[in-house]
């Protein structure tokens, strides 16, 4: 730290929010992460109440040599941001929705549990993702995948107007393709690297319901699930988008009877045509297996969390993720192997989303998202205190590179884990060569200091 106690007097006497250092009351609730083996540690804690704040701490951080990192939601935290300063933004909590033109603006600190009511008013919908509850900003700079809207749609970077960021030089600019093309290309998928996103601005769509939801069959089903969704997937369209979990649930009181503790395949749908349609289409994954719990039906958009049911309250858990350039047999089978009801296996979770449909476009104006054009991506996720870490790893490590005949180099962003693209050269892969030396040209125009680095960090070219 570069800093004496009178400049951090100084910094406190400049913004609105509060200046925290470690040990100061509130500082541990200022720094609180989703994913509890995630604890960040940085040297101060400026809690941002709007632009002035942001750009404000971020002119300190560069005055004293100091990375920064920002936390809205803190679903994804890649660093400790040990030595740094950390901005967090959850005060910034505006929100405008402008029926007629069918756009949004929110600012840094919002949540799509907070969008959502508000769309809804006007019958609107956002490219939300499976989780409600993680921050706006984040989920947009990312890609933002859908698991409803995106295979019609595409990403949801794909239809953001605009960005107010802050960036490493402490001015707060407005991002446009007309603006600052390079860099309004690079901020979405580029996920942090660019600088501080203060107020973000986006379409909405006239979307009011949707059929779908979850189905539960018992784990020892999983091959015959696996077949029929294989088979099923080629024949719907882009206004269906479907997953699969493989989930081994935890015995607690929340969860209903049949699915206390259990092993099950969890299958999710999500269909923006009529309910009759919707039954029609998913009756050969209903008769695929025995039926736990049928939870599809008609649903009201906000109702959109219902599909994966992703778990609120945070907890502690190590992941990974890997894309598939397929999912064939062959994959299925591994799958099974890795994952089913003789493997052994303790995750708490492997995923499958189908992707296809408008995640393959391009759109209108371009963006840096990373994972275009891959037709599948896997999540897995093992919950377990520290102690467990080796363990949980091993297992993760297993399900991840058993996969590895049909990995795709590249990946998505959002589903990168802290042990996920540490390097340059992993970087690198993620985006694919010709994606990531753009960014790294555009890096070094913005952040040739690399002050935003507390993330998959793309280096200054």
């Amino acid at each position: 730290m570069n800093f004496r106690s009178e400049d951090l007097a100084d910094l406190r006497e400049s913004v609105r929010g509060p200046v925290l250092e470690p040990g100061a009351e509130g500082y541990e609730e200022e720094c609180a992460t989703y994913n509890l083996t995630c604890a960040l540690r940085p040297a101060v804690v400026v809690g941002a109440t709007d632009a002035s704040d942001v750009r404000t701490a971020v002119r300190f951080a560069a005055r004293h040599g100091m990375p920064v990192a920002v936390k809205s939601a803190a679903h994804q935290i890649v660093s400790s941001a040990e030595g740094g300063l950390l901005i967090t933004t959850r005060r910034m909590q505006g929100i405008v929705v402008d029926s007629q033109e069918r756009l949004v603006r929110v600012e840094a600190g919002v949540r799509w549990r907070d969008v959502l009511p508000r769309t809804a008013e006007s019958g609107l919908a956002p490219i939300v993702g499976s989780a409600p509850d993680v921050g706006v900003v984040g989920y947009l700079l990312g890609g933002g995948q859908s698991p409803l809207l995106g295979r019609s749609l595409g990403y949801a970077a794909d239809h953001v107007r605009r960005l107010n960021m802050v960036t490493a030089d402490g001015e707060l600019r407005e991002v446009t393709p007309q603006s600052e093309p390079d860099l309004f290309w690079a901020a979405l998928g580029g996920k942090g690297n660019f600088g501080v996103v203060t107020e973000i601005e986006f379409e909405v769509f006239p979307v009011s319901r949707f059929y779908g939801g979850c189905i539960y069959f018992p784990g020892e089903h999983l091959a015959q699930v696996l077949k029929a969704w294989r088979a099923w997937l080629p024949t719907v369209g882009e206004d269906m988008t479907s997953s699969i979990g493989i989930q081994r649930l935890p015995d607690i009181p929340v969860l209903p009877e049949p699915l206390r503790g259990a092993f099950v395949v969890h299958l999710r749908i999500g269909y923006l045509g009529s309910a009759a349609d919707g039954a029609e289409l998913i009756e050969p994954l209903r008769a695929a297996a025995p039926v736990l719990i049928d939870l599809v039906g008609e649903k009201p958009f906000t109702a959109i969390g219902e599909i994966h049911m992703d778990p609120v309250d945070p907890m502690p858990y190590f992941d990974r993720s890997v894309c598939l350039e397929e999912f064939s047999e062959d994959t299925a089978r591994a799958l099974v192997e890795l994952t089913g009801p003789e493997s052994g296996c303790t995750l708490a979770s492997v995923e499958i989303r189908a992707l296809g449909g408008a995640f393959d476009r391009e759109p209108a104006v371009p963006n840096a998202v990373s994972s275009r054009g891959l037709p599948y991506v896997v999540f897995g996720f093992a919950v377990g205190a520290p102690d467990q870490e080796e363990s949980l790893r091993a297992g993760l490590k297993k399900v991840i590179d058993g996969l590895a005949p049909w990995a795709a180099g590249r990946n998505m962003v959002n589903f990168l884990s802290p042990d996920e693209a540490t390097d340059a050269e992993s970087v690198r892969e993620v985006y694919g060569p010709e994606r990531f030396e753009r960014l790294t040209a555009v890096k070094k125009q913005y952040d040739p200091a690399n002050a935003f680095r507390f993330n998959h960090n793309i280096i200054p070219a």
